[in-house]
C-alpha cells in the first residue's frame, strides 16, 4: 500500500505536523501548481490561514536540456551565467527564451488570479507546499524568491521526496517538513494510490473554496 490515498489526504497529514502556524495571521501557504495545491488546500484549511499559488518556471534551452534560468511570481528570476558559460550560449538567445517564459507565466498568473492582488510575502512567515521532489530545483527557486520578496520565515511542507532533494531544501529553508523519503524513489506519484493530473479548473475551485472558507471562519 502506498503512503498517501492522494494529494488532499497527504496535506491533512502534513497539516498534523504543522500545528504551530495555525490561526497565526502572520502565515500564508503558497502552493506551487498545479500538483501542489491540493495538498497546500487541505494545509490552510486545517490552519485556517491563507492559501495563494506561486508560480516558479524553470528555463531551459531550446532543443537542449541546460537549465538557464528561474523564473518566479512576483518578478523574480535568475539567469545561470555558468551554464550559458559553459555550454557557449549566447545571451542574446538565453534573453529570447527568457522573454517567452516570462509572457507564459505572466499568463498562468492571470488564469490563476485574474485582477486580484498577488499575496504579501514581506514579513510574513510563508508554508511552500507540493505534491512531491525529486531534485528540488523548483522548490530552491521558490525559496529564493520568497526570501528576496521579504519572508521572514520559509517553511517547505511536502508530502515526499528524495533523501538528497529533502537535504538540499532543508539547507535553504527555514524549516522542512516532510512525511516520507523512500528509496529507491522511482518517481512521486509512485507513493500516491491516486495521482490523477490536477486541473487549472480544480486549482481555481480550490483557491476559490479557500478564500471563501477563511471569509466564513472570519464572520
Amino acid at each position: 500500500m502506498n503512503p498517501f490515498l492522494d494529494r488532499r489526504e497527504a496535506g491533512r497529514t502534513l497539516a498534523t505536523r504543522l500545528g504551530e502556524y495555525a490561526k497565526r495571521p502572520d502565515v500564508t501557504v503558497l502552493a506551487l501548481p498545479r500538483g501542489g495545491v491540493p495538498v497546500g488546500y487541505e494545509i490552510a484549511r486545517a490552519l485556517s490561514v491563507p492559501l495563494d499559488v506561486f508560480l516558479v518556471r524553470k528555463v531551459y534551452q531550446p532543443g537542449r536540456n541546460v537549465l538557464i534560468g528561474t523564473l518566479a511570481s512576483g518578478g523574480f528570476e535568475t539567469v545561470d551565467t555558468d551554464a550559458l558559460a559553459a555550454h557557449g550560449i549566447d545571451r542574446r538567445e538565453a534573453e529570447r527564451q527568457l522573454a517567452r517564459d516570462r509572457q507564459e507565466l505572466a499568463e498562468q498568473e492571470r488564469l490563476y488570479r485574474g485582477t486580484g492582488l498577488a499575496p504579501r510575502i514581506d514579513g510574513r512567515i510563508i508554508i511552500l507546499v507540493y505534491d512531491g521532489m525529486a531534485t528540488g530545483e523548483s522548490m530552491l527557486g521558490a525559496i529564493a524568491a520568497v526570501r528576496a520578496m521579504g519572508a521572514a520565515r520559509v517553511i517547505v511542507a511536502v508530502p515526499v521526496a528524495t533523501p538528497n532533494a529533502r537535504a538540499i531544501v532543508e539547507r535553504a529553508a527555514d524549516a522542512c517538513v516532510c512525511l516520507t523519503t523512500p528509496e529507491p524513489f522511482y518517481r512521486i506519484g509512485v507513493w500516491y494510490d491516486e495521482f490523477a493530473p490536477v486541473s487549472d479548473t480544480s486549482v481555481l475551485f480550490l483557491l476559490d473554496s479557500a478564500a471563501r472558507g477563511l471569509r466564513s471562519a472570519a464572520a
